[in-house]
């Protein structure tokens, strides 16, 4: 068989196997050595997992993702939520959607702290749906708004997929961390506008909470030190250059650490749960990039992502209408696979083809994770959708998707702002030496 025949077998048995509903990263990891023992030979194959796997697992930036796993775990085991929760809805619940918006606002807040679109939207959900049920929020923008507003924690710092990009791509961690920065921010004004525009035309929506005084509204901020406190040891660290990503990991999880003591709220049980998390957490995530990288050998032999990177370079469009096809096959992919197992499998393809159009590689990790969001929202295998809707069991899932559409337009409208003036993006990695 020719190159190009074995790379479409083993893309045709991925797809098999993981419509089969194996684990991603075992899937990859047999195709992969199937495919390497194929073009090369079986020896060679187990000869080169062998000494890949270990250089990986060895690697020293990997042990960033279980350190800031284990902050996220603590945080969310501490209560922090609530506070965010609380705090947002002093300064927001006023308006027109209110605790809609205030819902939004602690996930762009705790998005800060754990790095996880699901684990955002499963933590905010268990505090903001109780509220919005108790204020007769329509339960469609209610489930809607946690959904999308929990895909900030992919874009937010510290994210693991930011992560898994810059060991796939040799970029700086620490620089795309500070990239993700303003498009979070901006996207979250864009989702509480939506809210707004959507409970101003029908109030019955979101109907408007009490108003607050100037002192309790100073005073419900006391609920957000400890975020501020960890995103400022961890971001501004990294960005004044005291310390590397993997340093500021550590920091950030003995940080969490410290301010669940001081709350009160470190118990050997609760400690116990966060470890374990970590561990189910962290193996999957490194299981998911150890087949990768083994996945990627056998692309690299078949040469298909020089083969894709060649073709699409030599297609009679734009450089921008090439972007926008790889950004486009991420909306769909992002449809069917879950976000990190879609992007390890398509940035080695993809990158290549970046590079030589001549984008900064920072801006397209900045629109791989805003594409991908929209992923999480999106049926067939919108996981946020699916993780809000087991808990609010009463609401059917079609309900939460339909609840989502405003805040997919949004990621739209967001990833064409970013793609017509991607400084948004890179401004401020380029203050980063």
């Amino acid at each position: 068989m020719t190159a190009s025949q074995v790379a479409l077998l083993g893309f045709c048995l991925l797809v098999l196997l993981l419509g089969a509903s194996m684990p991603v990263g075992f899937v990859m990891a047999v195709v992969g050595l199937v495919g390497f023992g194929l073009m090369v030979s079986p020896g060679a194959s187990l000869s080169m997992a062998t000494l890949d796997l270990y250089d990986t697992f060895s690697s020293y930036s990997l042990t960033t993702i279980p350190l800031f796993v284990l902050m996220g775990q603590i945080a969310f085991h501490s209560g922090i939520s609530r506070g965010l929760f609380t705090a947002a809805y002093h300064w927001l619940g006023r308006l027109p959607g209110g605790l809609a918006m205030s819902t939004v606002g602690a996930c762009t807040a705790f998005g800060a702290i754990c790095g996880s679109g699901p684990a955002t939207a499963a933590t905010i959900a268990s505090v903001a749906l109780p509220e919005m049920r108790r204020y007769k929020y329509d339960m469609e923008l209610a489930t809607g708004c946690v959904a999308a507003g929990g895909g900030l924690g992919m874009l937010i710092p510290p994210s693991i997929v930011f992560i898994v990009y810059a060991i796939l791509t040799e970029l700086s961690i620490g620089k795309l961390f500070i990239a993700g920065i303003v498009p979070g921010l901006m996207i979250s004004a864009m989702f509480c506008g939506a809210i707004y525009g959507l409970c101003k035309l029908n109030p019955k929506l979101g109907p408007a909470g009490p108003k607050f005084t100037l002192r309790e509204k100073v005073a419900s901020l006391k609920g957000v030190w400890e975020t501020a406190t960890l995103f400022l040891l961890v971001m501004g660290g990294m960005f004044l250059g005291f310390y590397t990503p993997t340093e500021a990991a550590a920091i950030g999880a003995a940080g969490a650490a410290a301010i669940a003591w001081l709350k009160g709220e470190l118990t050997f049980g609760k400690l116990v749960r966060c470890f374990n998390e970590t561990i189910r957490t962290s193996c999957m995530v490194l299981t998911i990039v150890g087949g990768a990288v083994i996945f990627g050998k056998f692309l690299a032999v078949t040469r298909v992502p020089s083969t894709v990177a060649a073709w699409l370079s030599s297609l009679p469009l734009p450089a921008w209408g090439i972007v926008a096809l790889i950004l486009l096959f991420y909306l769909i992919g992002g449809c069917f696979l879950d976000a990190l197992a879609l992007d390890i499998l398509t940035i080695p393809i993809f990158y290549p083809v970046i590079k030589e159009l001549g984008y900064d590689l920072i801006w397209f990790g900045v629109m791989i994770v805003v594409v991908t969001q929209m992923g999480v929202i999106t049926p067939p295998v919108g996981v946020n959708v699916y993780v809000v809707g087991g808990m609010a069991r009463d609401v059917p899932l079609e309900k939460v998707f339909r609840g989502s559409l405003p805040f997919l337009v949004a990621l739209v409208i967001a990833a064409a702002i970013l793609t017509a003036f991607p400084q948004i993006a890179t401004f401020l990695p380029g203050l980063i030496k």
